[in-house]
């Protein structure tokens, strides 16, 4: 499949003024899906009704949770007010309603068993993990 000029663009534009890989990888994905939910039209033949059309897909046709509509959003308030420097202004639209659901992988008792079990340092680690709830990448010793 051939690489977009303006997702590359994008890329470009992102890494120049200092964002994240992973902001630049969720602001992409979200923007391809929009160009693509609208037919392959450009984002700037497009405006706020666009944007609030597709917001409203992802949470009535997608069932998103509310961060996931969150993050949409983002990525095209990004695009649109920083990229292409045409600011959607107030697009006035009602979030989803379907809370994220945390699932429980593991339960307090478990995790007190394995930490028993660890040395100091990496029960350390263990601990910052479970109890804030860190990435993994976020907690590199």
């Amino acid at each position: 499949m051939a690489k977009s000029k303006f997702l590359t663009e994008i890329r470009q534009y992102m890494r120049l003024h200092g964002y994240s890989i992973r902001t630049e990888n969720t602001y992409v994905y979200w923007i391809r899906f929009y160009i693509r939910y609208h037919r392959l039209q450009h984002p700037s033949a497009m405006g706020p009704d666009e944007v609030i059309l597709f917001l409203n897909f992802l949470a009535n046709q997608r069932d998103v949770a509310i961060n996931t509509q969150k993050v949409a959003l983002n990525a095209l308030a990004f695009l649109y007010n920083n990229y292409l420097n045409q600011p959607l202004g107030d697009l006035g639209f009602t979030f989803a309603t379907r809370l994220r659901h945390l699932p429980i992988v593991i339960s307090s008792q478990e995790v007190n068993q394995i930490l028993k079990c660890c040395e100091p340092r990496v029960r350390l680690i263990f601990s910052l993990l479970f109890g804030s709830g860190l990435r993994i990448s976020e907690c590199r010793a």
